[in-house]
């Protein structure tokens, strides 16, 4: 089951400016957010690679970190 935020917009997003597309996809600045935008500071691909393992994974996995 994947999250319910992965919508087409949300994956655009992530894929040209990753921190954005993982706020949309959070609604809130929490530590993928912020683990997205260092890495994308480091490197677009890296960031770009967090994510959308942010926003594609599933909620189970949330609710356990």
């Amino acid at each position: 089951m994947t999250s319910s935020t992965a919508t087409p917009g949300v994956i655009v997003a992530a894929i040209l400016l990753p921190p954005l597309g993982v706020f949309l996809g959070e609604r809130r600045l929490g530590s993928d957010f912020w683990i997205a935008t260092v890495l994308t500071l480091l490197g677009w691909l890296p960031g770009v690679l967090w994510s959308l393992f942010a926003i594609l994974r599933p909620r189970a996995e949330l609710a356990r970190a």
